[in-house]
């Protein structure tokens, strides 16, 4: 049952009753906070809200701590003096007359001084004038995020909602603010998409007709590639992102990203052997490294791209170093390491721990889950489960004690002493020291 379903019984007492549905979604600890923001507008003549994506989860009964505070008047004058009374942090961004309260636990509260914005051109970032509250919510992307909830004394938890958002949120609608919504911010695309299947709504006709006609104008050059990538990474995040992705190549989006980027049935069964893989991963017992899914997921998309097509798709979009690493390491080893795990012959796990050691985890489970081969799939959870875990008991300081200069030669016959714990050659730290010297009494014959 969709969200739409679930809450248009309730419609009318939450309605009503928006304080006492806060009281029930927000922790206690939250509750206290955002009285004390009211009071504090009210002593000083200020109106505050909490505005956007956390009202219209708030109505729909998802807690969402992401507060977002908009206040008419000075929003940087307001935290300093939250901050004060509440001794905690406080950072100012002075040029967009916004601050960000870091309370307790990590908590981050972000205000923001009633603006508007005024787009210069299509697709650049709009500059910006102190405004009213309306002001401030019609330049927001959709209706069902531009609604808000007062937090002032007098009006605690009443809603505020010139739009329409409401009644949309609770047909289910996602639906633009204005006719140039999409040429002012094509980004905006992305996220019609993300809410349609996040929350198993439609966009509404004349929205997707707008949509089309964006798309048909190649609106998206007119964006930094930075904030693309920024969007296609929150759907990748997204807890069914092949929904969002199937929705992107019916409105033909993917082509903004690579031409050569398609939504077949190869891809679909290569993403639900990345849940399947990540799910196994998870199922694991012992302390793990956390692994980023959307990462593998990109991975997939990016499998009809060459080795070069690949770097240059990154390098345009200006993916992280570290990201932009394990999506080449996965497009320049994935086939040669499938290959090598899937030989039928018998392989040394040292021969395994070879192969995958050097792989970060989002390029390990993806091999997994492209692998076709069981005998690849065995070896991978082969490596995770047990390879990767044995650990040697002597280290450098022990070479030392037997004679050896620190030197390259400190790494090697460490490793060696790794791999032959891992063939199950050696079993304790007396065999591993054993085998070190007749190491070192090898390497002296040979001298001599």
């Amino acid at each position: 049952m969709d969200l739409v379903t679930t809450h248009k019984s309730a419609r009318r007492e939450l309605v009503s009753n928006l304080s006492k549905k806060m009281a029930s979604v927000f922790p206690r600890s939250i509750m206290g906070l955002l009285r004390h923001i009211g009071r504090l507008a009210n002593r000083y003549g200020y109106s505050a809200f909490v505005v956007g994506g956390p009202v219209r989860d708030l109505i729909l009964g998802v807690r969402n701590l992401d507060l977002d505070i908009v206040i008419e008047g000075d929003a940087i004058a307001f935290g300093r003096r939250l901050s004060e009374e509440l001794k905690v942090s406080l950072i100012v961004h002075r040029r967009f007359g916004t601050a960000t309260i870091i309370a307790k636990d990590k908590l981050k509260i972000d205000l923001a001084t009633a603006r508007k914005e005024i787009y210069e051109a299509p697709g650049a970032l709009p500059t910006v004038e102190f405004s009213s509250l309306k002001n401030d919510l019609i330049r927001r992307d959709f209706t069902i995020n531009a609604m808000a909830v007062s937090l002032n004394k007098e009006s605690f938890g009443q809603l505020v909602d010139f739009f329409g958002g409401e009644s949309d949120l609770f047909a289910g609608r996602i639906r633009v603010m204005h006719n140039g919504s999409f040429i002012d911010d094509p980004t905006r695309i992305f996220r019609a998409i993300r809410f349609e299947q996040r929350f198993g709504f439609a966009i509404d006709r004349h929205t997707e007709k707008l949509i089309l006609n964006a798309i048909e104008e190649d609106m998206f050059d007119h964006v930094e590639p930075q904030r693309i990538r920024d969007e296609i990474i929150s759907i990748l995040k997204e807890k069914e992102p092949i929904r969002a992705l199937r929705r992107m190549a019916e409105l033909d989006e993917f082509k903004f990203l690579h031409p050569k980027i398609r939504l077949d049935q190869k891809m679909n069964k290569f993403y639900s052997a990345i849940d399947e893989a990540c799910l196994w991963y998870e199922s694991l017992t012992f302390k793990k490294r956390p692994i980023e899914k959307w990462l593998m997921y990109l991975m997939a998309n990016l499998e009809p791209l060459s080795y070069k097509e690949t770097v240059d798709l990154c390098s345009k979009f200006v993916f992280k170093r570290g990201e932009r690493l394990r999506i080449l390491s996965y497009k320049k080893c994935a086939r040669k390491a499938i290959g090598l795990l899937s030989v039928k012959k018998k392989i040394r796990p040292s021969r395994i721990y070879s192969i995958l050691s050097p792989l970060s985890y989002e390029v390990i489970l993806s091999l997994m889950a492209r692998s076709n081969s069981g005998l690849a799939g065995t070896r991978i959870k082969d490596f995770l489960e047990r390879h990767n875990r044995v650990r040697i008991g002597i280290r450098g300081w022990t070479l030392k004690r037997l004679g050896l200069k620190p030197g390259p030669d400190f790494k090697k016959i460490l490793g060696k002493v790794l791999y032959k714990k891992i063939d199950g050659a050696l079993k304790t730290k007396s065999d591993e020291l054993e085998y070190v010297k007749g190491l070192i009494r090898k390497r002296c014959m040979e001298i001599a």
